[in-house]
């Protein structure tokens, strides 16, 4: 699935590597993947804006358990991205 990075709207973020081994380490690198190419920058300008460590873990860890339940999005409904049932 190509995700279309140029049609944003907003700066487009790097991945620090603490947030790809954490994505890594949970499983959750194609959960992230498959979400729009504006969710996956978000979350990284989101997590990439704060100042202090302790924010910057505090919204990666509300991005990995966003991404774990699926259906959600910043806290908002997020019906897409639900996750399928087995």
């Amino acid at each position: 699935m190509g995700k279309d990075f140029a049609k944003l709207k907003r700066p487009r973020h790097s991945m620090p590597g603490f947030v790809k081994e954490a994505l890594t380490r949970k499983g959750l690198m194609d959960a992230y993947k498959k979400r729009p190419a504006y969710q996956q920058n978000d979350y990284l300008g989101w997590i990439h804006e704060a100042k202090l460590k302790e924010i910057k873990m505090k919204r990666l860890y509300r991005m990995l358990d966003e991404l774990e339940k699926g259906c959600v999005y910043m806290n908002m409904d997020h019906p897409p991205s639900a996750k399928k049932k087995e």
